[in-house]
């Protein structure tokens, strides 16, 4: 599933290639790819031709196209296998193309999306007064953004009465960790990924805070994180921060800070990677 490094590729490709565009035509060629768009393919279609695409935006996870002028947005959902692709017009179709989106200019490239799997999809949405698609209203903001409310989120972290994993995986007090940059985050901060919340002081959750901000910084700055070629940017170009992960993935290599092998361990139907000698389990009180 792609996570806030991985979007935010996404959405800087098609800043640069689909901002300020106009619509001439859009082409549903597969229902599952519009389910979340309840009036179905060829209203989505209809109601998008002759619109012209704002800039690209994003909170967390989540991408979408803001329709210039209009209180509309298209929201991007990329499920586990979704992309975002810019094509050139007469490039063969892709095996599982699903929606295609022609411009009424002379560019010479079109908008793709193409999903193996099925799980993700576009829809049209109303937007909040804040300008995010309505669907989205209850996500927080993400680490990145400068309106983030660190004193807001300590709060809510200790009040949380959880784990710090589940805490960093909950879109509704920080958006755009999934489960790698988690992971990642928690190596750094030689946090055990069930340490309670209740247990974080201020700085320390301050000091993980900046981890996650250092580990998607370095992810974005390769392009993100590609372990198959499911995830790619908009040129359909693989990221490359898998080879420089820490922990996630790396179950029985070496800890690259102490030499312990890394550990995995069956997680909320994923996995955690976590060094057992740098993040010690939490003591359990009986």
């Amino acid at each position: 599933m792609p996570e806030l490094p991985e979007v935010e590729v996404v959405r800087r490709g098609l800043e640069r290639w689909v901002a300020g565009r106009t619509i001439e035509d859009v082409e549903v060629l597969h229902p599952r790819a519009v389910r979340r768009h309840p009036a179905g393919g060829v209203d989505f279609a209809a109601r998008l031709r002759g619109e012209t695409v704002g800039v690209p935006q994003r909170r967390g996870k989540y991408l979408w196209l803001p329709i210039a002028g209009r209180d509309l947005s298209v929201l991007g959902h990329l499920g586990m296998s979704g992309q975002l692709l810019v094509q050139p017009a007469d490039a063969p179709d892709e095996k599982h193309l699903r929606i295609r989106v022609r411009f009424d200019d002379a560019a010479g490239t079109e908008l793709r999306f193409v999903d193996q799997r099925t799980f993700g999809g576009l829809s049209l949405h109303d937007n909040t007064p804040d300008g995010l698609p309505d669907v989205i209203a209850h996500i927080a903001r993400d680490p990145l953004d400068p309106l983030f409310d660190e004193a807001a989120y300590h709060l809510a972290l200790r009040a949380k009465r959880s784990t710090v994993k589940r805490a960093l995986l909950d879109q509704s007090l920080i958006s755009g960790v999934g489960n790698i940059y988690a992971d990642e985050a928690l190596w750094r901060a030689r946090l055990h990924y069930e340490r309670p919340t209740a247990t974080l002081t201020r700085p320390r959750s301050a000091e993980l805070l900046g981890h996650v901000r250092d580990v998607m910084n370095a992810a974005l700055a390769v392009g993100g994180t590609s372990f198959d070629s499911l995830y790619v940017n908009v040129n359909g170009e693989s990221g490359y921060f898998d080879r420089s992960l820490d922990a996630y993935g790396r179950e029985d290599e070496p800890c690259r800070r102490c030499g312990t092998p890394v550990r995995r361990r069956p997680w909320m139907n994923r996995s955690s990677y976590f060094c057992p000698r740098c993040q010690r389990p939490p003591r359990v009180v009986s």
